[in-house]
């Protein structure tokens, strides 16, 4: 995973939301976007980093392009992931 500028189409915040509703609130959302965009989603859920992990080795349409912890202004930790769809 590289650490170049990523073009990001849509972005998904899903902060507060436990396993597996980050997944399943992604999946919506990648498919409302062009094949070969980005979308980011921002989760608060540390189980998220191996869910998307997961998604991405067996979905066909998505590729894990990075992840990314960071924190917010109050100091939460943040797990961002960012999928490109590809079909």
């Amino acid at each position: 995973m590289s650490a170049e500028p990523i073009n990001v189409k849509q972005e998904l915040d899903v902060r507060g939301a436990k396993c597996p509703i980050p997944i399943i609130k992604a999946r919506q959302e990648i498919n409302r976007i062009p094949v070969g965009e980005v979308l980011r989603v921002i989760a608060t859920d540390p189980g998220s980093v191996n869910d998307f992990k997961g998604w991405a080795q067996t979905a066909k349409n998505i590729e894990l392009v990075r992840q990314e912890e960071s924190t917010d202004s109050s100091g939460q930790r943040l797990f961002i992931h960012y999928l490109r769809r590809l079909a």
